[in-house]
């Protein structure tokens, strides 16, 4: 019985994005591991940008030090 969970930040991902990811992690699963989707759970967590952080800075932070 996989299980996958997603995180995402939460910035206007929509229901028909969300959809395409459990469906395409759901078909990968199958595709590699001969899983059944029937058992396949995907979970998908929206996380508040002040929530996430790369390379030790928020992540806000961190996209405008990559800005140039």
């Amino acid at each position: 019985m996989p299980y996958v969970n997603i995180k995402v930040t939460r910035e206007g991902v929509t229901a028909e994005q969300k959809a395409a990811l459990i469906s395409g992690v759901t078909e990968l699963l199958v595709q590699v591991l001969q899983k059944s989707p029937a058992t396949t759970m995907v979970v998908i967590d929206e996380v508040e940008l002040d929530n996430w952080g790369i390379g030790g800075l928020p992540v806000e932070a961190f996209r405008q030090s990559q800005q140039g």
